[in-house]
């Protein structure tokens, strides 16, 4: 401890005023001179926004994956062209006999604005979701995080994940996957 606890008071009042001093005169709340995010006063002269384009169908244009001014526009991957299309793998389920009651086109979801997870394709039924990967490397990743809820076969990834298909009924959908491959 020190000999001087009055000579430590002023010390640490005297930086925290010099800090206060430091910070300059901050605009008051709702002030516009802060409106656009600069300390600089914001003026009539200052460039107009740009006017949002017209879309087509009345308002209902693509949808676009959000994207910062800074970002290059995103390209969805493309499908492995050794894998087998997801209608394919559908298609196969249904010739041997299996579940594939309504089936959806959920490839949107692979992007940015989905799940993000990477895929080319991604159909998806009442029994099990058929993901295609640009490659086996980024199926395999997926598949390793599904767990026991995933089974793959090249580029190909099947997820029972949050479906009621039961263990033998899963290793016919994996069969009919494994004779495509």
């Amino acid at each position: 401890m020190t000999k001087h606890p009055r000579a430590q008071t002023i010390t640490v009042l005297l930086l925290v005023g010099l800090g206060l001093t430091a910070c300059g005169d901050d605009p008051e709340p709702g002030d516009p001179s802060w409106a656009n995010g600069s300390p600089t006063p914001a003026t009539a002269e200052a460039a107009p926004a740009e006017a949002p384009q017209e879309s087509p169908a009345g308002g209902r244009g693509a949808r676009r994956p959000t994207e910062s001014p800074s970002t290059p526009p995103f390209t969805m991957p493309k499908r492995d062209p050794a894998a087998p299309a997801a209608r394919k793998v559908v298609d196969a389920f249904k010739a041997a006999g299996l579940t594939v009651t309504n089936v959806r086109d959920r490839s949107a979801d692979c992007g940015p604005d989905g799940a993000g997870l990477g895929c080319a394709e991604l159909l998806v039924t009442d029994a099990v979701r058929v993901y295609v990967f640009p490659d086996e490397a980024n199926a395999s990743n997926q598949s390793d995080v599904w767990g026991a809820d995933a089974y793959r076969e090249g580029a190909v990834v099947l997820s029972y994940a949050g479906t009621k298909t039961g263990g033998a009924e899963r290793k016919r959908y994996n069969d009919v996957l494994a004779k495509l491959g």
